[in-house]
C-alpha cells in the first residue's frame, strides 16, 4: 500500500510557468466518490491511462493505489463515470528537493490553478515558492473529485481572492 502525504495550495500569478516541463494533458473521470474512498480512471497525453483507488484524508494523509489501464479500456470506463468529466494540465515545477505539481484546469473548472506538494512525512518543513497563494488543503471544493460534482465555475465567485 501507498501513502499519499499531500498539500494543497492555490497558485498566483504565472511566474511559475518559467520553470515548469512541457506539461500533460490529463482527462479524468471519477466512478466511484463516497466518504470512504474515490476511484478514478485518468487518461494522460491520449497515450497512456491509469485507475487510481484513493481512501479518504486523514488529515493531509491517505491509501492511494494505481494501476495503468489500456487506453482503450480507460476510454470505456469513463463512460461509467458518476460526474463531468475533468480536463487539465498538469505541470512539474522543480523547487529545491520538492516537485511542484500544477494543475491548470479548463471548461467548467476553468480559471483554477492548483499547486499540489507531495511530502515525505506529515511534518517535513515547507518553504513555498513565492507564486504560491492560500492553502486549501482541508477544503474538500478543491478536490478533484468535488471539481468533477461541483465545478469551480459554480463557486468561484463565493472565494475569497
Amino acid at each position: 500500500m501507498a501513502l499519499e502525504i499531500e498539500r494543497k495550495f492555490l497558485v498566483r500569478g504565472k511566474a511559475w510557468l518559467a520553470a515548469a516541463d512541457g506539461g500533460r494533458r490529463i482527462c479524468q473521470a471519477y466512478l466511484s466518490n463516497n466518504s470512504k474512498n474515490s476511484v478514478r480512471v485518468r487518461i494522460i497525453n491520449d497515450r497512456r491511462a491509469e485507475l487510481t483507488i484513493k481512501s479518504s484524508y486523514r488529515g493531509i494523509v491517505r491509501d492511494e493505489f494505481q494501476y495503468h489501464v489500456p487506453v482503450a479500456d480507460a476510454r470505456e470506463l469513463i463512460q461509467l463515470r458518476q460526474s463531468m468529466i475533468i480536463d487539465k494540465v498538469r505541470y512539474n515545477v522543480r523547487v529545491g528537493p520538492l516537485t511542484w505539481e500544477i494543475d491548470e484546469f479548463f471548461g467548467a473548472n476553468a480559471g483554477l490553478v492548483i499547486a499540489e506538494v507531495e511530502l515525505r512525512h506529515t511534518d517535513q518543513q515547507l518553504d513555498p515558492p513565492s507564486w504560491i497563494g492560500r492553502e486549501v488543503t482541508g477544503d474538500r471544493r478543491y478536490n478533484n473529485s468535488q471539481l468533477a460534482a461541483n465545478p469551480f465555475s459554480e463557486w468561484a465567485d463565493q472565494v475569497a481572492k
